[in-house]
């Protein structure tokens, strides 16, 4: 049994006590010829040949399979026992995400179907159950050649090459089930407002129309290390409830509790549903007192400039993939990133399983939230990536550790966006719906060049020597001609209009530590060459007057790509301290 299988609650925004995870063993096949609809797999009757472990990748070795072939609909089958205490209860089955395309039936009902390889998505499958013998099917669908359909780093052709990397196809996060009332707790939105020492929460319920017959309540407890600082109850008269909740409490020396990389403070939430004054549903969520904001053209955490020093993080993992092994490896990357001096990464290219944004929440490190993108514009690009994005704000929204949205990177499905109207349209519709969607974090249009409106000006500059670099970043003239591959930082028309400058991608030394063969930016031939090399290009950042954060690229190596702090296996090439005074100026 991996790691993977042990008791990880998938969704630790929104706990229950009860769940029973799916992952393990599944019948398995791939279906090349699509044939398995019409010969209705689905029906749960049909046994399929192979077996995988889920929730990895059929690509990745912990799936059993290893296959790297392009096999672009797969199925998946296993039996599930419905403990008994669900009787009454409605039964939803969860996926953490599957990649792209999903169908599920249970003793085959049609019981969910979702497009978007990176969010989560259920079912309430309790009228297809039976009283025994119940069977999941899951078909996916993974256009694997299609460049209009968002897959971040994952490479359209068989074999790995420069910055792109292994595909994902089908089911790679948890598959779990829960039971719940019939009118239940669905979700929440927590806003914290540091100003006001309040926090605000939408809560939204679910199932049978809470109506005048029955009468409804919600019991909202927030403790601070257990300890009770809030208790109310609240009528309920539709299925939306909005709440506002003072958060005043103090430490021994008047200080409260803001919440920050180097003070992860949490609050815990208890959210209950009363029917008639008797608990039908628990919740158990939290959250952090903490604001970033851009203020008189500084980009400020809790109301202070706060230089923010990030990684870039890829997400993959040698035998995994995009899945990683377990929760002690998850845990293991974020610590990984604290110990070497930053407070902070950029996910490139990957929605991040909630549990990294979990761990991020409780050990303290800022995270700026980067879609999967695309690399084709079409129309059904647009329809499709919207609506992921969308799904993912939605998903994350309440993680104090999202400090920033990034919705494009580099003109990824944007590529023609200097000169195609179209295309400048998109990027900026995707700002102002983000900026929609959450009004308290700053929106990054498109992140290292060719951007529009942005609340965040930021560079992508791989320089390796160290006066080009000083030289370039004393003078804001010369930092703001500069072209990163030949690209403008702004598209006409969209100058810059004094936003804080970041530079968010940079360094990116090769240093070959494994057997892994690979490239980077630049190289260096032994430990005393590629720390010289790696102070080389932070110190200048650091000295800047103008840049008020910066992203090193990477935390570590991914396959052919071998400019990691860390090695594929997190192994570090140097002292870990070595790095962390680096990035104290040291």
């Amino acid at each position: 049994m991996s790691e993977r299988t042990r008791h990880e609650y998938p969704r630790p925004q929104w706990q229950r006590n009860d769940w029973l995870n799916l992952n393990g063993e599944w019948e398995f096949a791939f279906d090349d010829e699509d044939k398995g609809l019409n010969e209705r797999w689905y029906s749960g009757s049909v046994s399929l040949p192979d077996t995988i472990q889920v929730p990895f990748a059929f690509q990745s070795k912990l799936s059993g399979i290893g296959n790297n072939d392009f096999h672009d609909i797969v199925w998946y089958r296993r039996a599930i026992v419905i403990p008994e205490h669900y009787q009454g209860k409605r039964v939803l089955l969860h996926f953490g995400a599957v990649d792209y395309r999903a169908d599920v039936w249970v003793n085959g009902v049609l019981v969910a179907s979702h497009e978007g390889g990176h969010t989560p998505f259920h079912g309430d499958v309790t009228d297809a159950l039976l009283d025994e013998g119940n069977i999941v099917v899951v078909r996916a669908v993974d256009n694997s050649r299609d460049l209009t359909i968002p897959r971040g780093k994952q490479y359209w052709k068989r074999e790995s090459e420069g910055c792109f990397y292994t595909r994902t196809t089908g089911i790679w996060q948890t598959v779990w089930m829960e039971a719940v009332p019939v009118t239940y707790l669905e979700k929440a939105r927590m806003t914290p407002d540091i100003d006001k020492r309040q926090v605000e929460m939408e809560i939204q319920l679910a199932g049978r129309t809470v109506g005048s017959e029955e009468s409804h309540q919600l019991q909202v407890e927030i403790r601070f290390k257990k300890k009770l600082i809030r208790k109310a109850i609240y009528e309920v008269h539709s299925t939306c409830r909005g709440i506002t909740a003072v958060v005043d409490m103090e430490d021994e020396f008047g200080m409260w509790h803001l919440w920050s990389p180097e003070h992860p403070y949490l609050y815990d939430v208890t959210i209950t549903l009363l029917r008639e004054g008797q608990m039908i549903d628990v919740v158990d969520s939290y959250f952090g007192m903490r604001k970033i904001a851009v203020q008189n053209g500084k980009l400020c955490l809790n109301n202070r400039p706060y230089t923010q020093k990030l990684v870039l993080d890829q997400g993959y993992f040698p035998d995994g993939n995009l899945t990683p092994p377990g929760d002690e490896a998850i845990r293991r990357d974020v610590e990984l990133a604290k110990a070497m001096g930053f407070n902070g990464v950029r996910k490139h290219q990957k929605l991040e399983d909630p549990r990294f944004l979990y761990w991020c929440d409780r050990l303290g490190l800022l995270v700026w939230s980067e879609a999967a993108n695309a690399f084709d514009y079409s129309p059904d690009y647009v329809r499709r990536f919207t609506a992921e994005w969308q799904e993912a704000m939605e998903r994350d929204y309440n993680h104090p550790c999202i400090v920033a949205w990034v919705p494009i990177n580099e003109s990824w499905g944007v590529p023609d966006i200097k000169v195609n109207e179209s295309q400048q349209r998109h990027a900026l519709a995707m700002y102002h719906l983000t900026k929609s969607l959450d009004s308290t974090r700053p929106v990054v249009s498109n992140d290292g060049w060719e951007m529009v409106t942005t609340d965040l000006y930021t560079i992508h500059d791989y320089e390796w020597r160290g006066e080009v670099l000083e030289e370039r970043y004393t003078d804001l003239e010369k930092a703001l001609a500069f072209m990163p591959a030949g690209r403008h930082l702004s598209v006409e028309g969209y100058p810059y209009a004094g936003q804080p400058i970041l530079v968010t991608e940079f360094g990116g030394i090769a240093y070959r530590k494994s057997d892994w063969e690979g490239w980077g930016y630049s190289g260096a031939e032994t430990d005393e060459d590629y720390e010289a090399r790696l102070r080389a290009v932070i110190a200048p950042l650091q000295k800047s007057t103008m840049v008020q954060g910066y992203c090193y690229t990477q935390l570590t190596d991914v396959e052919q790509e071998i400019n990691g702090l860390l090695t594929y296996d997190r192994v570090p090439k140097i002292a870990l301290e070595s790095i962390k005074a680096i990035n104290e100026g040291k």
